[in-house]
This record gives C-alpha cells, sequence and structure tokens, in this order.
C-alpha cells in the first residue's frame, strides 16, 4: 500500500519528488513511465475531475512510479512534464525489438510491473473514488500543525489545509490558547481559494455550535452564559460561546444603569427571549435572571413585613416623585407626599443617597410585591392642633410655598398650608394671575376664613387684612365731593376715571354734558387724559363709584327753571325763525314753539308776523328736566286770558262777547 505524504506544491519552479516502491521496476524506463502517465491523464479526463482532484490522485501515481536514470539516484520530472503527461494522448505504436530470448524475457517483466503497477493505481484511484469529500457550509474537525504571523495554518484533511487567525480562538478579553497539535473544528466556508488553500474559520464553527447550544436552551427556557463586550445604539452585544446576542438598555438591570463599566467582559448568566436564526438574531435580558432571584428574595422579606411595623431602610435612588428604600433585599417605595407634612417640592431637599431612615410600613401589595412606605407618620400630625391655634377672622403671618393659576398656598407652620384663592387676594385686582400679586416665599399676612379638618384645607384670605378700598372712599368722598383722575378706559357706556385707592369710577354719558348728546360729548376724551368730576354716587356692596362732569358747574337748568312752574306765564326772546315755528331764549335756555302754538287764531299762526329780537310772552307748559327742555306756547297764554276774564267780568250765558268783556276789562283798568 503507498503511504500518503502532504500534496505536491503547484510552484511550476519545484520539483516533484519520484521515491522508489516495489509496484514498479528500477529497470522501468523514463519512455515507459511517460506512456503510463499518459493512460493515467486519459483516465482522469474521462471521470471528468477538478483540475485540483485530477492533481491529486496523479500525485499518488507519481508516488507509486520510479525512473532509474544514469545516476542512479532518485529522480525528478518537472511539473511542465508531468502536467503534459496529464493531458489525453493516443497509445503509441510500440517499436518492435529484434527478435531473441532475451528480449523477450525483458519485455515480459516490464509488461508485468507495468500491469502491476496499473492495478495498484487503479486501487488508489478507487479508494479516492470512495472517500467523502466534505460539503462546503459545514463543520470539520482538522488539527493545528504550524502557527506563525498571527495565524494557526489547520489540516483539515481531504489533502486541505487553511488558514485562521488567532484571534478567532481568544475569548472577549482573553488571551488566544492554541499550540501545535490541537484538534479544534472549524467551518469550511470554501475548498479552495486562489491560492489552493481550503478557506475556514474557527469563529464561523463556534457560532455555529454556540447556535445548536443555544436553540436547545431556548427551546427549554434556560439560561446561558454570556459575556457583555460592547456598546451599540440602544443596548450592548453579548459573546454567548461564539454567537453575538444584543441585549437591550432596558433589560441590563431592574433600574436604569447610568455606567456599565463594571459589567463588561464579566461571564453572567442571561436569559434568551427572541431569537431568529435565519436572520442570526438573538436577544438577551439579563433583567429577567436579576427579576427571578429578588422575587424570591422579595417574596421572603415581604412575608416578615406588616402594615404599621416601622423599620431601617437605606436609600437607594431618588426620583421626581419620591425616593426608593431598600429594607434589605427588598424596596419599598417612599412617596414625596408621605415624606414629611409640610410641602416638600423634590425628595432631594431631606433626603440623599445612601442614607439610613426609619419609615413606616404604609400598605403591602402580595400579588405585586409592592410596599408603600411613609416618614411621616411616625411624627405628630399637627392638623390635631389647627382648629385650637388658627380660630376664623384671626391674621397670622405665613409663607407663599406655591403658586397656580388658581390662587396662593400658605404655610402657617411646618405641615400646615391654606390656599389664598385668587378672588380673596386683592380688592382691586380681580382678573390677574396670582404671580403679579405676590411671590414664592414671600411672608405675607393672612386671614383664616374658613377650616375643613376631614379635608385638611385652611382657606386664608389675604385682601381681608385691609381695608376695603369703597368704604374708606365713601367716607372721604360723601356725594357732590369734586375729584380729579386720569380717563383709564373708554367704552361704548361711559369714562373710567381712575382714583384714589387703586379704584376706578364711572362718567355715564349723560353725565358728560349739558349741551351735547353723550355719544358726541365722549368723543372730546382720549386715554390719559386728566378730568375733573363730582362724585354722585358710591355703592359699597356692588364695589361701584357714579361720577358726573356736567355737575361741576352747577345746573344751568335747574338754576333757571328754578321759579317756573307748569302754567307759569314768562317772557322770552325770538331768536330765530323757522317754518315750522319760531325758537325762542329764556334765561339761556332755548326751547322751540311751534307754528300751532304761535296763536288761537289759525289765520295768526305764521312765524313770520314775528321778528327775532321781539319779547313774547308765553304760557310754560311743560318742564322736562332730563331733555333740559321747556314746553312753551302763545296758544295756551291766549286760552288762558280769555278764560280768567271771562271769569272776572262775565259769562259766557250773558249773551256779551269777548270784545265787549275785553273792552270793559280795558276801561277798568283805564
Amino acid at each position: 500500500m503507498v503511504k500518503a505524504i502532504p500534496a505536491a506544491r503547484r510552484s511550476s519552479g519545484a520539483a516533484i519528488p519520484i521515491r522508489s516502491t516495489a509496484s514498479f521496476s528500477r529497470s522501468c524506463s523514463r519512455k515507459a513511465w511517460i506512456s503510463e502517465a499518459g493512460r493515467i491523464g486519459a483516465i482522469l479526463c474521462r471521470q471528468r475531475l477538478s483540475y485540483r482532484h485530477r492533481w491529486s490522485i496523479a500525485a499518488l501515481s507519481i508516488r507509486s512510479c520510479t525512473i532509474k536514470q544514469q545516476t542512479s539516484r532518485v529522480g525528478t520530472v518537472r511539473p511542465s512534464l508531468f502536467l503534459a503527461a496529464l493531458r489525453p494522448s493516443e497509445p503509441q505504436d510500440r517499436r518492435r525489438q529484434p527478435h531473441g530470448q532475451k528480449t523477450c524475457v525483458k519485455e515480459t517483466e516490464t509488461r508485468m510491473a507495468q500491469n502491476a503497477s496499473m492495478e495498484e493505481f487503479e486501487a488508489l484511484l478507487n479508494e479516492s473514488f470512495e472517500m467523502d469529500t466534505p460539503e462546503e457550509g459545514t463543520v470539520v474537525k482538522g488539527k493545528v500543525i504550524a502557527v506563525e504571523a498571527g495565524q494557526a495554518i489547520i489540516d483539515v484533511g481531504y489533502k486541505m489545509e487553511g488558514r485562521v487567525e488567532l484571534k478567532e480562538f481568544a475569548n472577549p478579553g482573553e488571551a488566544p490558547e492554541i499550540e501545535v497539535g490541537d484538534e479544534v473544528e472549524v467551518y469550511l466556508r470554501a475548498a479552495e481559494n486562489a491560492r489552493g488553500e481550503a478557506v475556514i474559520s474557527r469563529e464561523m464553527a463556534r457560532r455555529e455550535e454556540a447556535w445548536d447550544r443555544l436553540e436547545k436552551a431556548y427551546a427549554d427556557d434556560q439560561r446561558v452564559e454570556g459575556a457583555i463586550f460592547g456598546r451599540v445604539k440602544g443596548g450592548f452585544t453579548v459573546d454567548l460561546g461564539g454567537a453575538v446576542a444584543f441585549l437591550p438598555g432596558s433589560q441590563v438591570d431592574v433600574r436604569p444603569v447610568r455606567d456599565a463599566g463594571p459589567l463588561m467582559g464579566l461571564k453572567q448568566p442571561f436569559q434568551i427571549l427572541k431569537m431568529d436564526r435565519r436572520r442570526g438574531n438573538i436577544v438577551v435580558s439579563r433583567r429577567a435572571i436579576l427579576e427571578e432571584s429578588r422575587a424570591e428574595q422579595r417574596a421572603e422579606v415581604i412575608g416578615n413585613l406588616s402594615e404599621g411595623q416601622a423599620v431601617d431602610g437605606v436609600v437607594k435612588n431618588i426620583t421626581e416623585y419620591g425616593a426608593f428604600v431598600d429594607l434589605g433585599g427588598v424596596d419599598g417605595l417612599l412617596h414625596v407626599t408621605d415624606m414629611a407634612w409640610r410641602r416638600v417640592n423634590h425628595p432631594s431637599e431631606i433626603l440623599s443617597i445612601g442614607e439610613t431612615v426609619k419609615v413606616q410600613v404604609i400598605k403591602i401589595n402580595k400579588e405585586t410585591h409592592r410596599i408603600s412606605l411613609g416618614m411621616k407618620q411616625l411624627q405628630e400630625d399637627p392638623w390635631d392642633l389647627v382648629g385650637a391655634k388658627y380660630p376664623l377672622e384671626s391674621v397670622h403671618q405665613g409663607r407663599v410655598t406655591n403658586i397656580t393659576d388658581y390662587g396662593a398656598f400658605v404655610e402657617l407652620e411646618p405641615g400646615v398650608e391654606g390656599l389664598v384663592h385668587v378672588s380673596e387676594m386683592s380688592w382691586t385686582k380681580k382678573n390677574v394671575h396670582p404671580g403679579k400679586i405676590v411671590s414664592t416665599s414671600q411672608e405675607v399676612e393672612v386671614m383664616v376664613l374658613e377650616i375643613d379638618s376631614a379635608k385638611r384645607r385652611v382657606s386664608l384670605g389675604l385682601k381681608q387684612t385691609m381695608r376695603n378700598p369703597w368704604e374708606v372712599f365713601a367716607e372721604t368722598h360723601p356725594e357732590g365731593t369734586p375729584v380729579e383722575g386720569e380717563v383709564k378706559n373708554i367704552t361704548e357706556f361711559g369714562l373710567f376715571i381712575g382714583l384714589d385707592g387703586e379704584i376706578d369710577g364711572m362718567v355715564h354719558l349723560s353725565d358728560i354734558s349739558w349741551d351735547e348728546r353723550g355719544e358726541d360729548a365722549i368723543q372730546n376724551y382720549r386715554k390719559g387724559d386728566l378730568v375733573q368730576a363730582v362724585v354722585s354716587e358710591v355703592d359699597v356692596e356692588k364695589e361701584r363709584i357714579s361720577l358726573s362732569i356736567k355737575a361741576l358747574g352747577g345746573d344751568k337748568f335747574a338754576e333757571a327753571v328754578g321759579g317756573v312752574k307748569r302754567g307759569s306765564i314768562v317772557t322770552v326772546n325770538v331768536t330765530a325763525i323757522e317754518d315750522g315755528g319760531i325758537e325762542v331764549e329764556y334765561e339761556g335756555m332755548k326751547s322751540f314753539i311751534r307754528r300751532s302754538d304761535l296763536s288761537r287764531d289759525r289765520s295768526e299762526q305764521r312765524p313770520e308776523r314775528f321778528s327775532v329780537g321781539d319779547k313774547v310772552d308765553v304760557r310754560v307748559t311743560n318742564v322736562d328736566s332730563k331733555t333740559r327742555r321747556l314746553g312753551l306756547s302763545i296758544k295756551a297764554r291766549e286760552i288762558a286770558e280769555e278764560k280768567e276774564a271771562v271769569e272776572q267780568y262775565g259769562s259766557s250765558d250773558s249773551g256779551a262777547s269777548l270784545g265787549d268783556i275785553l273792552g270793559a276789562a280795558l276801561k277798568g283798568d283805564d
């Protein structure tokens, strides 16, 4: 049997060693060897083998043949000669040798040696065909034959060798451990590359091995060992013994981890949450392992706790809404509202991480294993004495702790706060934000308006500590008092004038001018104008002050008609003559006499019979204070005079005419 030796190299300049064996006679000529090689090449070509396979099998035949040269030593054949022999060739005609017994014996021996060589070669060739060549994409075993230049050379059998980087043999954070002679499993990516070497990978073999192991662990819901070795967006990468998994940031710990440095490179258990071999995706969790172990410890600790029990704990974490306190293996939440009876804006005001505190167990949820803790429950409740210390309508000093849209909270003492509603903050500032009246931490005086001990509420008032400005104004400014102020606002129904005490008074349209309509008179004023007015009315309950501008100079109409009553006879001056009547003036007050009131006789009801400047006696028919008008009539005067004359000098039944009566009256006057 031919012993297997390393395959011959392909370099065109190297020689192929030819070793002697018993299967080929030393007396075989070079010509016979070439003929035999031609036959081998023809066989290989007919088998349609790859060039590499043909080369390997031909090398076996070379190792089974010898050629004796004149130097009587092992000869060599250049690859070029051997390649030519591998090409298929036609059998050459042998030259006949001279007849003779000696020659026949030689030819017989030569043929026998050739037949023996061919039979042995065919056996080797058949054996090579029966060998199972590994498929690409599978894991094969190999042996390390050399370590050089940062690579390990591995013989995987089947006349194949490959190179693997040493770093593929190292675990994360560790040095590679590989020596010559070690047997390892590698992944066969390709049987041959451009250099005629097998393309193999230790890392991919570890990955395939790891995937098989991890799939089984995932199916059985078992933990797997791994080490965190890198950071990526949204989490970390974990080496699971050849397979790389993703560890989300939320699955690192039961609480957010700010510094993951101590966890890097540390072998620890993980739980597989999801895996997809086709996509090469594995998601693991460290938090699930911690929660499982903590759940057991939590159940044991909770079993020893009871509601109302006072225990010592260590502050582990502080948030905006409270603090987590470690009770010896289980955490409880100390809410910010249960830290103190007073208002606590942030837990860091009274607690710090690592501090040992005494707390009371308020509530235990057996299902979720959540524990609610409290600190203020171990202190005296200040609300027990609120009713006695703060009677109604008493005034106290307090500090503003918080400001909202609807009011401000004032602390009367630690743990006792009251609300000053926005409506109770100022007498005059009605629609302003509380932050424009008071500020946080400001010391203020407040009055207790109401106490609700059941709801733990105290209603306070800020404006009650000051006098009502409308009461003060009513005392200092009775009706008729002149005032002066700035026009704050102009509306469709009047003017608003700023007065002392940050209050406003209103001048109605009808109180602006005697002579002009209110809509016309208000056009003469602008915001910021300084005006004078007279207080006409003060309503303290409704917080209203009525002012009048026209009353400053007195009421000319009232003065003019002070002694004039309905039915009085007055003398007026004609100021204008119109088609519909005449305009007259009495004591500076103008009035109009219609055409129908100019005379009793219809023929005398002509305006043109009067002239401007004429003095005419008229009878007052109406006095209208609202419209400031006098109703005057000449016709009414004449009728009244006639009636009076009849009553004095005669009657209508005597048959005397009005002329007779008037004549008698005139004579009597004479």
